[in-house]
């Protein structure tokens, strides 16, 4: 569908980039944001990144709201032209699946859920068609993931699971939503998996933890001096699994200030991608452990 261009009161601008959330969508959005951060229009204040979407808040006393239209659909044309290549970070987050505290909150709240007798972990696989909750977790943490937007609360990413449509891990949401979810719960909804950076409401299936915080506000966590909020939007995860022993040394290492997230950059061409995706995900993960 072309773009759809609205007004939101005085100060904002919503642009559609598509109607259904796929990988091409998201691109779509990270490329427009990207070039309208470049092209510096007098006026933009902010720029937020979403989905299928974005939103540009600007100010009227500085450009009139019929010229950041022109502005930006201006924009929409030359990046239609260009190549759908980025440079992003990928980066490794280790996750205790299954762990005593998801475990213990979900448990807590199964009159909310689909599968009352069960875990979240067993009802995702179940419905996914997978053997076992075993082989759930190495599909969800198989793959790398693209963080499409960060935000709802602070820090929070929402993540799109880089295979084919049909490969994808889809799980709903609970029936109702639960009142507490540990901080740095790895969750899934829909199609979009999710860290919460923060405890607090929520109605993701829980899978697991991590051990590695992505949002302080105090800005004292070694890899968060510089800004509060680790993730961008661009980003491409991948999951490690740990046990508990893994996932105890990463918090003490966290703790001392030690703890430092393996992080590489990389160029990402989805025409390259859309050509061998397994292929290409090998490389990533070849980029991410220096191969």
């Amino acid at each position: 569908m072309p773009m759809r261009y609205t007004f939101g009161g005085d100060e904002h601008l919503f642009v559609e980039c598509s109607e259904e959330m796929s990988l091409e969508a998201f691109f779509n959005s990270l490329s427009m944001t990207s070039g309208i951060k470049e092209a510096k229009i007098k006026g933009v204040t902010e720029i937020c990144p979403a989905n299928a979407s974005f939103q540009i808040k600007f100010d009227p006393d500085v450009i009139h709201p019929n010229d950041i239209l022109k502005e930006v659909q201006a924009i929409e044309v030359a990046a239609a032209k260009s190549e759908p290549v980025i440079t992003t970070r990928i980066v490794e987050i280790p996750v205790f699946y299954n762990d005593p505290w998801t475990h213990e909150t979900l448990m807590r709240f199964r009159e909310r859920h689909q599968d009352p007798t069960g875990t979240d972990l067993d009802y995702a696989a179940r419905i996914n068609d997978y053997g076992s909750v075993d082989d759930f977790i190495t599909a969800h943490a198989g793959s790398p993931w693209f963080v499409s937007m960060v935000g709802f609360v602070s820090g929070l990413p929402f993540m799109y699971q880089m295979v084919e449509r049909q490969r994808q891990i889809q799980v709903p949401k609970y029936l109702r939503p639960r009142t507490d979810t540990p901080r740095l719960t790895v969750g899934h909804g829909g199609c979009f998996g999710c860290i919460y950076s923060v405890r607090g409401a929520g109605g993701y299936q829980m899978f697991g933890i991590t051990p590695m915080p992505i949002y302080d506000p105090t800005q004292t966590t070694s890899y968060l001096k510089d800004f509060m909020v680790f993730f961008r939007p661009g980003d491409i995860v991948k999951f490690k699994p740990v046990d508990r022993d893994g996932y105890d040394a990463a918090v003490e290492a966290v703790d001392k200030g030690q703890f430092v997230p393996p992080i590489r950059e990389v160029k990402f061409d989805l025409n390259e991608f859309q050509k061998d995706i397994d292929g290409y995900n090998a490389k990533l993960e070849g980029v991410l452990h220096g191969h």
